[in-house]
């Protein structure tokens, strides 16, 4: 399933305030509350790198951003309207660019289909997407925000226990090293970053800030990384229920 998805109108939704009462009241069913809307922001500007199809630079150029439990989306003021699971976004981080703070984000997308039957390679595909508001002081609550929601999304593959049954030691909970493929660059000598993952980490070191880097306290540019969202962040200033 494609990171990106279209839809003709943004998910049903309720402030805070609407699911404290709803939930206050004892419904006959929780599952049928609508998610909650943590933040909704406008004027912000959208773009995808490599370029999403069927979503010109006309409709990421301005339109209204909605944070919600469910789902992270957008409704351009051209009319089209895309939204993203909490799942697909790996990274997410404020970062500066030419034009000042954004949010950056780096989506998870399914390998493409391969025109060779016999290769097996089922690497996932990436995507970057910039969020810019207009006004810089919308960037730390849409971060928070974001946050929030990405941790009501867990990614299912790093809770997966192996049987399924929940009943397994808790050292399954970690990934035996000899069983994978995967090893760690440790910068012995004779070897280095092949030329992709140099240019890969040179790029998030060129847009994501130093986190240890001195910044002013509140500084609009003060980069985080996929962080834990504070008390009073949201749109009504109060903990999310």
């Amino acid at each position: 399933m494609p990171a990106v998805s279209f839809i003709d109108a943004i998910p049903n939704h309720v402030s805070i305030d609407e699911h404290r009462s709803l939930t206050g009241a004892t419904p006959a069913s929780f599952s049928d509350i609508p998610p909650v809307l943590r933040q909704k922001v406008d004027d912000v500007r959208v773009a995808f790198d490599p370029p999403l199809d069927g979503f010109s630079p006309e409709d990421g150029a301005r339109g209204t951003l909605y944070i919600i439990d469910s789902v992270l989306a957008f409704k351009s003021s051209t009319g089209r309207a895309f939204q993203i699971e909490y799942p697909s976004i790996s990274l997410h981080a404020t970062s500066r660019g030419d034009s000042g703070p954004f949010l950056y984000c780096q989506l998870d997308e399914p390998p493409a289909a391969s025109l060779d039957d016999d290769d097996d390679d089922d690497t996932p595909g990436m995507r970057e997407l910039s969020l810019t508001p207009q006004g810089v002081s919308s960037l730390e609550p849409i971060f928070e925000a974001l946050s929030y929601c990405a941790s009501l999304h867990p990614d299912p593959q790093e809770s997966d226990d192996g049987d399924g049954d929940g009943d397994g030691d808790e050292d399954d909970a970690y990934v035996d090293a000899d069983a994978t493929a995967f090893e760690a660059f440790n910068g012995e000598e004779g070897e280095e970053l092949s030329e992709v993952g140099r240019a890969a980490l040179a790029h998030l070191e060129a847009i994501i800030h130093d986190p240890c880097e001195r910044q002013p306290e509140n500084h609009p540019s003060a980069s985080k990384v996929n962080g834990t969202p504070e008390e009073g962040q949201f749109s009504d200033g109060e903990e999310p229920s």
